[in-house]
């Protein structure tokens, strides 16, 4: 089933076989037959994850004779990964602080129960 991921590049990650297809072109440009060949579901339906992926502005095509080439689109794929670094570095600074926080604590902990043992 195809979801409606127009515009929305976190969408069209959401869908197993547009990872996949996203997979394939990371390898290098390919036609539809390629792609279609090398997944279980039938080639209209990767036409349609593709024009979703398109849409989404993770993959352009290329007119080459009568095939369509697809590519990966560097700016859709770059503005996910700069998203994903920027809530991780966020999510690694809170833990750090935290480790950090519990870090002191334990060793407060622990200085305070040798000095009461001792």
């Amino acid at each position: 089933m195809v979801t409606n991921a127009a515009g929305d590049p976190f969408e069209a990650l959401g869908d197993p076989n547009r990872r996949d297809i996203l997979r394939l072109l990371a390898e290098g440009d390919k036609p539809v037959r390629d792609i279609a060949a090398a997944l279980p579901i039938s080639r209209p339906a990767v036409s349609r994850h593709l024009r979703l992926l398109k849409e989404a502005g993770l993959v352009a095509e290329q007119a080459r004779g009568t095939s369509r080439i697809y590519h990966l689109r560097e700016e859709g794929l770059r503005a996910v990964q700069e998203y994903l670094e920027r809530v991780w570095g966020d999510a690694a600074r809170r833990f750090r602080l935290l480790a950090e926080n519990t870090e002191n604590t334990e060793n407060t902990e622990n200085t305070e129960n040798t000095e009461n043992t001792g």
